[in-house]
Formats: C-alpha cells, sequence, structure tokens
C-alpha cells in the first residue's frame, strides 16, 4: 500500500513544479528573445543502505531549452536588433560576469551607457559600451555601432564600438534562473570568444519562442495527471482502511 501511496504523492507533488515551467513559459510568451523551458520527469529509485530499491517515486527535472529563434518583428528602432541563426549578444550580468542574450531591445541610459530594456550594460570590444551624444547611431550587420555626432556634417560618420556577438557550442549554454545564458565547460563558467560569422537585423527583435498553445494543453494534461495522482491516494486510503477492518475482524 504505502509503494502506490508514495509514487502517487511525488507524482502530485513534481505535476506542480512541471506547471510552474509551463505557467512561466506562458508569462513570457511576449518577452523578447525569450527561450521556452521543456519540462520532463522520470522515476527514481530508493536506495536503503546495502539493500534492493523497493521504492520508487516521481522526480521532476529541467528538461533544458527550446533554442529556436523566435519571429523577428520589425520596430525601426536604430538601436533594436535581431540575431539572425545562432549566437547571442553578451552582457554584463548583475555579479559582474559576462552573460549572454537574445533580447536585442537595447537603450541608453542617461549617461549614453547601452543597456538592454532590463538595464544590463552590453559589452563591446573594450567591455560595456558607452554612446556619446549623437544625431543618428546605426547598428551594422556585423554589430558595429557608428553615429552621427551632433554639431557635425552629415558625413562625418564615426564607428565607435562592436556589440560583443557570440555563438557557443549549443552542448555547451546553459539558461540561468535569472533568464540569462552561460557558457560552461564542465561546471566552470567560461568566457565565450566574439564570433565574426554571427550578423544581426537592426530595426528588428526576436519574438519568444513559446507555443502559447502547447504550454496551455501541457498546463492542462498535468492538472488532469494531478487529479489521477490525488484519486490514487484516495483510493490507497481506502484499501488500506478496508484491510484494517479485515485484520480487526480475523483478530
Amino acid at each position: 500500500m504505502d509503494k502506490a501511496l508514495y509514487i502517487a504523492m511525488t507524482g502530485a507533488k513534481q505535476n506542480m513544479r512541471g506547471q510552474t515551467s509551463h505557467a512561466n513559459n506562458l508569462a513570457n510568451v511576449n518577452t523578447g528573445g525569450f527561450k521556452a523551458d521543456f519540462a520532463q520527469a522520470r522515476s527514481m529509485p530508493i536506495y536503503y543502505g546495502d539493500g534492493l530499491p523497493t521504492r520508487a517515486y516521481a522526480l521532476e527535472e529541467q528538461g533544458g531549452t527550446n533554442f529556436s529563434q523566435g519571429n523577428q518583428q520589425e520596430t525601426g528602432g536604430d538601436l533594436d536588433m535581431a540575431i539572425n541563426g545562432p549566437g547571442y549578444i553578451a552582457v554584463q550580468a548583475p555579479d559582474g560576469s559576462e552573460a549572454y542574450t537574445r533580447a536585442g531591445a537595447l537603450q541608453t541610459d542617461e549617461f549614453g551607457a547601452l543597456r538592454t530594456v532590463t538595464g544590463l550594460p552590453v559589452i563591446g570590444n573594450g567591455g560595456p559600451i558607452t554612446i556619446p551624444p549623437a544625431q543618428k547611431i546605426e547598428i551594422g550587420r556585423d554589430g558595429s555601432i557608428t553615429i552621427h555626432a551632433q554639431g557635425q556634417k552629415a558625413d562625418a560618420l564615426v564607428q565607435i564600438d562592436r556589440i560583443k556577438l557570440v555563438n557557443p557550442a549549443p552542448n555547451t549554454v546553459k539558461k540561468s534562473t535569472d533568464g540569462l545564458f552561460r557558457v560552461m565547460d564542465g561546471k566552470d563558467v567560461v568566457t565565450a570568444p566574439p564570433d565574426i560569422n554571427v550578423t544581426v537585423n537592426s530595426g528588428f527583435i526576436e519574438g519568444s519562442n513559446v507555443n502559447a498553445v502547447s504550454e496551455l494543453t501541457g498546463m492542462l494534461t498535468l492538472a488532469r495527471q494531478y487529479e489521477m495522482h490525488v484519486k490514487m491516494m484516495s483510493t490507497v486510503e481506502k484499501d488500506s482502511e478496508s484491510a484494517a477492518r479485515l485484520l480487526q475482524l480475523n483478530g
């Protein structure tokens, strides 16, 4: 009896965690550059010392990230950019380390620092990029930033920096809890080198790759499974009570 109860109980618990993953994906269906998370579960045997695994439970785990490209949406913004194909924009994470994102809706703050919409500094050839006052800003296909400085002639264009674009191997990229991507070498976080083959479309941003219908269907499926687990726990409880009554009668 306790085997069935334990499996049903852990299954219901992991179904709730799986719904959290789907709910997070749905919440970011309109977040630029967002990559959906997969959710999966598996059975896990329980070992006690040298004994055999006579119990098992359900375990929900991170099933990886969907790295497929979202649709590009034209905005016409001078500082908006969408990466063509694989690749990432290098940014400075809140802890000062280098991380990567696909969210290309950029902006400048009051000091001219180039940042993402979440306030993260964008990294260039020599670190975080700062753009001087300019009448016009252009981002080239290679990530180069060219400006028409204020008070200068129309043909006085100056390239001030180049956004660092990287393209690490997909099996080394891990999505962190803060939504940023990091490159892993085993258990260590490493910095990816710039890749000159990564190109961008200026005036566009990449949308989320979340499929709202698929995520909603997944949530409904998990909800039904949760109800089945709860029903199983109720059945086990009734069977246990019946067995106890039989033992009392035989006693």
